[in-house]
């Protein structure tokens, strides 16, 4: 294999599922045709994953002006089953339910329902006295202060809006979020975001890019303004539009014998994870995660996005809302994401500003991904998508991945 296409973390670790603009302001990372040589290694590296012991299955997708380019599966869907992965697998994807997200507030703003640069609590009056932490305080309670401004829905697309997911950072206020049992899934979406209003900020709001459980309150909104759940919204307003028939929070019976088993590494090889929560109807619905679906469903998806908001003559969104979606949303004083060189950040994805610096991915590309790896690159300025699917608990490894396929199909030789 050529040196340039070693397996070394990917210097941006995190590949999330990218952004979009318009091809015209990005004619200067329009790049050649990827080389058929190039998916010859793709697949050897893949399948190296799998023979190694590292995932019992991934598989990718690369589409390029509306022509497929390559597809391949490699390992499992259940590997005790001896189950091979399919072109119809079902995988949670996680975190690759925000664009979906995005897409759903966007379609309310549309409609005059809503405006992103409205303040949260006209819509959610709960998270009208918000505090703000400025200081550790005694007994693990923050010192707090009143926001500079109340928090807009704009910064909760742009991670911006001051709140945190309790997980991935420490202080006072991630103590705080986990004791308030926000992850718990007997609750509803409301009681979990009505908690979140009783919460301090971690943040000022609009002064630090901050992965947060935002996307979760955007749900909520989107209940609220439409008087929907939030899965028939989804379910009524774009996936049955889409033709995305197999992408819900649940599989039926039909549809169990597709869903892939998650792995995570252990002393002993790779161990099953359970499968049985996502066989009934959760009762928490949330907007930043949950949702099961397909390749091709999720390529539907990314396919009405690449094209401005439009598939098969059926349009959710206008290319103007498209391209809100896919630009630079931070202030030019807040950083983007700091686990993700050379991306700033839009609606609910990540788009890539110095190719270089974000792993070889085209400039003005989108994208996000969900914990267990599975993710979406959507590039305009190439007119072309690269999907993977995956069920990983190793998030790290998962970066690894992510940066092995940037690299094989983009690094410049």
């Amino acid at each position: 294999m050529p040196k340039s296409y070693s397996f070394s973390l990917y210097p941006s670790w995190l590949a999330l599922a990218w952004l979009l603009f318009t091809s015209g302001l990005h004619a200067d990372s329009v790049a050649p045709p990827i080389a058929p040589e190039r998916f010859q290694i793709l697949e050897q590296a893949l399948q190296a994953e799998v023979d190694q012991g590292r995932l019992a299955g991934i598989a990718v997708l690369v589409e390029q002006d509306g022509k497929l380019l390559h597809r391949s599966q490699h390992g499992y869907q259940d590997i005790a089953g001896n189950v091979p992965l399919a072109e119809d697998t079902l995988y949670k994807i996680f975190s690759l339910t925000k664009p979906v997200t995005s897409v759903a507030m966007l379609m309310l703003q549309e409609q005059g329902k809503l405006s992103l640069d409205d303040p949260l609590a006209k819509y959610l009056p709960e998270f009208a006295d918000l505090k703000v932490a400025v200081a550790d305080g005694p007994d693990g309670i923050p010192q707090t202060a009143a926001p500079t401004h109340a928090p807009t829905l704009r910064e909760l697309m742009n991670q911006t809006a001051g709140f945190s997911y309790g997980v991935f950072s420490q202080s006072q206020v991630d103590t705080l979020y986990l004791k308030a049992d926000l992850f718990n899934a007997e609750q509803t979406l409301e009681a979990m975001v009505g908690k979140l209003a009783k919460l301090p900020l971690l943040n000022q709001p609009g002064t630090a890019w901050n992965y947060s459980l935002s996307v979760d309150i955007q749900a909520r909104v989107v209940e609220v303004v439409s008087d929907q759940p939030y899965e028939q919204f989804l379910a009524e307003n774009i996936f049955k539009p889409l033709g995305m028939k197999d992408t819900g929070y649940h599989v039926n019976a039909e549809q169990a014998p597709r869903l892939a088993v998650s792995y995570k590494p252990g002393d002993n090889g790779l161990e099953p994870q359970d499968n049985t929560q996502y066989l009934t109807k959760p009762k928490l619905t949330q907007g930043g995660s949950g949702l099961i679906s397909s390749m091709d469903d999720y390529l539907r998806f990314a396919r009405m996005l690449l094209n401005g908001g439009e598939l098969d003559g059926v349009r959710l969104l206008s290319a103007e809302s498209i391209n809100e979606m896919a630009r630079d949303q931070l202030p030019p004083e807040v950083d983007g994401p700091n686990w993700a060189p050379g991306n700033r950040f839009g609606l609910n994805v990540a788009i890539v500003e110095d190719s270089a610096k974000a792993g070889h991915l085209p400039v003005g590309t989108y994208w996000w991904w969900g914990i267990q790896g599975p993710w979406m690159w959507v590039d305009p300025s190439n007119n072309r998508i690269v999907m993977g699917m995956m069920q990983n608990t190793d998030y790290r490894h998962s970066r690894v991945v992510h940066g092995t396929v940037s690299r094989i199909l983009f690094e410049e030789r």
